[in-house]
């Protein structure tokens, strides 16, 4: 089974009862259901998988007791060709009503014709675009501390932002990792009070503040981080197991 879909060859201008726009986990349960339903279905996206493409291992998934993302994406390609729905890797740039129809307009393969639209392109997570980022994806980076802190159990981590979903996942890998390095810009928090005095009450916690994280090296996995202070410069190293990057979404 391949990662990428067997994409299809449509004529431009071709009409379709729904078009699906997104290739995450919800544009593939959209594109089964429509096409259960006998609906002349075509799905749009730019990367099969979505967000799911960011997981390593993926464990809270009822029925799959532990599996690889990438074979998890696999899956979700064959059931979904077992329906012959078509799917075209490609960015939709534009959405138009036109009388009862909508006009989907992508960037290389021109345009297509619905009866519905049905938008499933969820968010995309903010990214530290920091060398070493993208290599270690899945690999000792998450985006997501809530989905992987029992994976990081009695492992060094690091924490990176300075909202709810930072402090969040702070307690929570408290409870899972011997150390947790928080990481954040500023000297102050944006996160709820409350939030930030539960994670200065728990001991392995430790707050590195006014830095950012400037590079992240490894071999095939996370070994260690660049943390640099923002007001005095100083450079330095953290060895960890884990970045765990919550900066919020676009």
């Amino acid at each position: 089974m391949s990662l990428l879909p067997k994409t299809a060859s449509i004529k431009p201008g071709e009409k379709f009862d729904t078009i699906i726009v997104g290739l995450g986990p919800a544009s593939y349960g959209a594109a089964l259901y429509a096409a259960r339903y006998m609906m002349k279905t075509l799905v749009i996206g730019e990367t099969p998988g979505g967000q799911l493409t960011e997981a390593g291992i993926v464990d809270d998934y009822l029925g799959l007791i532990e599996i690889q993302a990438s074979d998890m994406i696999k899956i979700f390609n064959k059931h979904v060709e077992k329906y012959n729905v078509p799917i075209i890797l490609d960015i939709v740039e534009k959405i138009e009503k036109n009388n009862d129809e909508f006009i989907v307009k992508t960037k290389r393969k021109g345009e297509f014709k619905a009866d519905t639209v049905i938008l499933t392109i969820g968010v995309k997570r903010r990214k530290l675009n920091v060398p070493g980022e993208q290599e270690f994806v899945g690999k000792g980076i998450s985006y997501c501390s809530i989905c992987d802190a029992p994976l990081f159990k009695n492992r060094v981590v690091a924490v990176v932002g300075g909202g709810d979903s930072a402090l969040e996942g702070a307690e929570i890998l408290s409870s899972y990792s011997t150390k947790v390095y928080l990481i954040h810009r500023r000297d102050s928090f944006k996160a709820q009070p409350i939030y930030v005095e539960t994670v200065k009450k728990k001991p392995n916690v430790e707050f590195v503040l006014n830095s950012a994280v400037k590079e992240i090296k490894g071999d095939k996995i996370v070994r260690q981080i660049v943390v640099e202070n923002l007001k005095t410069g100083e450079i330095k190293e953290l060895n960890v197991n884990g970045v765990f990057i919550e900066i919020g979404f676009d």
